[in-house]
């Protein structure tokens, strides 16, 4: 793997020569603009707005635009002369739990490679000793022209990096989260959890991006003036659940059907709304156990009901 960028992790007054590496790499399809009538292509040529000419990239430099819409210049020599400590230098901060991150700040994720012989030793008393105290490394570097925070932890035997976010590029969830007052009953957490249940888990090496086949084959067939392959229509989705208690119950089914497993799932029949929240809880117990929907209700019940209706 091509190395994007060389320097150093510095770990107290130990200095460990690094290469920089990817660890990911995008396989989404990309497509060009073209011109309907001719498949020609559409390109984006770089013009000045105030002359018209049409620029090289050595013609072109930096700006910055301000609220007003003017633009103030800025060149490299300016850039090179600010501090800029990390330029060369993954510094080690700190080092912390690592369910102390938020999953939210994940950012880019890179490889760390020992750069020649001499660094092979100070790599892997670091690597060890993440593996033994259980933490990850916080730390600050430079990439690109800016300074970012990255998370070292130990992938394997390799020392992995992952870019964070910094914590004022995290958005707070104001207005995100439901407004209504909803009440979750046990008896509907009851069913969740049986869902999550026979759902089980699942190997993530075995889940594909569906659609990236798909656009591959109907490419494929294109170049070869083939008909473009059907498929299935997918299945509608997202439309608005009625009775939750019944989609509940259903996804449990068709989870426990999909995985082999014909057995019987509890159905939960629901009483009355105009029964009393209090004298329903020994009820709704009674009702998560029933495995039958049609069962018939004891002498004792059917005068309590009678009142209840009556009141």
């Amino acid at each position: 793997m091509r190395s994007i960028w060389n320097g150093a992790i510095s770990f107290g007054l130990v200095s460990i020569p690094i290469k920089l590496v990817n660890a990911t790499e995008n396989h989404s399809i990309s497509f060009r603009q073209i011109h309907k009538e001719d498949g020609g292509r559409i390109r984006y040529r770089k013009v000045c707005e105030l002359d018209g000419k049409e620029l090289t990239a050595a013609d072109i430099g930096k700006g910055y635009e301000e609220a007003g819409g003017s633009i103030i210049p800025i060149t490299d020599e300016d850039l090179a002369a600010l501090p800029l400590p990390t330029a060369k230098t993954i510094e080690i901060v700190a080092f912390v739990p690592a369910d102390s991150i938020d999953p939210l700040q994940m950012d880019a994720a890179y490889y760390l490679s020992a750069s020649g012989v001499p660094a092979a030793k100070p790599y892997i008393l670091l690597r060890e000793a993440l593996k033994r105290s259980k933490k990850v490394a916080i730390a600050k570097f430079a990439l690109r022209g800016r300074e970012r925070l990255g998370m070292l932890r130990v992938v394997d035997d390799v020392i992995a990096m992952h870019g964070l976010l910094w914590p004022d590029e995290i958005r707070a969830p104001e207005g995100v989260a439901p407004e209504a007052e909803v009440t979750v009953r046990d008896v509907e957490l009851d069913l969740a959890d049986a869902l999550m249940d026979t759902l089980g888990t699942v190997e993530l090496d075995s889940l594909h991006d569906d659609y990236r086949e798909a656009v591959e084959e109907m490419i494929a067939a294109k170049a070869e003036g083939a008909p473009a392959p059907e498929h299935a229509p997918a299945e509608a989705g997202g439309g608005k659940v009625i009775d939750l208690m019944a989609a509940l119950e259903n996804s449990v089914r068709a989870a426990k059907q999909a995985r082999g497993d014909e057995s019987e799932v509890a159905e939960v029949t629901e009483l009355p709304k105009k029964t009393a929240a209090k004298k329903t809880t020994p009820a709704k117990k009674t009702a998560a156990k029933k495995t039958t929907a049609k069962k018939t209700p004891t002498k004792k019940t059917a005068p309590t009901r009678t009142k209840r209706s009556s009141a």
